[in-house]
């Protein structure tokens, strides 16, 4: 399999009054083409800045530094702005987190959909619009046709998000990102957007990058996840590996916050991690989840801690063994 997207060594530092704010840390992934990287993790954790220096969108006074990011073999560390901007919704498109405020009131549908196809492509205007109303149909929208009339306004959550899916889509990408596209949905229609960028996914053959806090849904359509914490990479490995057999204790208190069909009873406490994510500011050492973590010791505080590579094709975060680490998730204490 061919890596469509490789990012090693991604960070990202933002300067407040406070001092620097180290929103993403020596953050390493790939994505493989036709495949699903999740990238997964509280609220505030770097998932979605991670996305956005990517895509090369971050705040003016944000500083990115990489050692590689490269899509389909092209340098984008190295790209101008102008560049840059004929690559984004052209060779990799992100579907962002609400669609009522990424969707422009003020154009219809149609106007929004066509505008990428047009700018990327020297296409007439008839054929944007019949690969818009392609699309539209594609994602599951009746009266296509009628519907590029509309504003958004005029529309559900559901058909806005359906109409951000089938926007990204316009100019055919081989990458994209999608972050928390299932917010503020009601889970009937979680369901449907879900199977419906899989499919999609799977008919178009792209890779794809989706960012969420919801584990059921990297468990649907993930292959490989990248769990974020405090902005670094504290868990990697395939999806089925790191579900069956979570290492990093993280990743062992977000499985635990899971209700298990069949197994968790009506009543029954669920699993909770006590504390708050603290702020990646100034000067960092030790581990960062020690805070909240069960098995802290004195080194926690003070040691460099790096990925640990497992015997499969992950790695954790942490300076306990496997070994012990799996023996923590059997006795793993409850925090309900």
């Amino acid at each position: 399999m061919s890596k469509l997207l490789e990012v090693r060594n991604l960070n990202v530092d933002i300067p407040l009054a406070a001092g620097v704010l180290h929103a993403v840390r020596a953050v390493s992934f790939s994505v493989e083409q036709g495949h699903t990287t999740a990238l997964v993790g509280e609220s505030g954790c770097g998932k979605s800045l991670t996305a956005l220096a990517i895509m090369d969108l971050l705040p003016k006074r944000a500083r990115r530094k990489t050692d590689q990011l490269r899509l389909a073999g092209q340098d984008l560390s190295a790209t101008t702005e102008r560049q840059m901007a004929d690559i984004r919704g052209n060779q990799m498109a992100m579907i962002f987190q609400e669609p009522m405020t990424s969707l422009n009131p003020c154009y219809t549908i149609g106007n929004q959909l066509t505008e990428a196809l047009l700018r990327h492509r020297s296409v007439p205007h008839s054929e944007a619009r019949d690969r818009a109303v392609f699309l539209l149909e594609k994602v599951g929208i009746t009266a296509a046709a009628s519907r590029l009339k509309q504003y958004p306004h005029q529309l559900s959550g559901g058909l806005r998000q359906r109409v951000m899916i089938a926007m990204g889509l316009m100019c055919a990408p081989a990458l994209i990102i999608a972050d928390e596209p299932t917010t503020a949905l009601d889970v009937t229609i979680q369901a449907q957007i879900l199977a419906l960028l899989a499919l999609l996914q799977k008919e178009f053959d792209m890779g794809m990058i989706m960012i969420t806090h919801d584990l059921g849904v990297v468990a649907r359509i993930a292959s490989r996840v990248e769990v974020m914490y405090c902005g670094q990479v504290v868990e990697t490995g395939a999806a089925v590996e790191v579900f069956e057999n979570p290492l990093h204790p993280y990743t062992q208190g977000l499985l635990e916050c899971i209700p298990i069909p069949g197994k968790t009873q009506r009543g029954e406490h669920l699993g909770s991690i006590p504390g708050m994510v603290p702020t990646p500011l100034g000067d960092l050492n030790g581990c960062m989840f020690r805070n909240r973590c069960a098995y802290v010791f004195d080194d926690c505080a003070h040691a460099d801690v790096d990925l640990q590579k497992t015997s499969g094709a992950g790695a954790y975060r942490c300076l306990l063994n496997p070994e012990i680490c799996a023996q923590n998730r059997k006795r793993s204490p409850s925090h309900a």
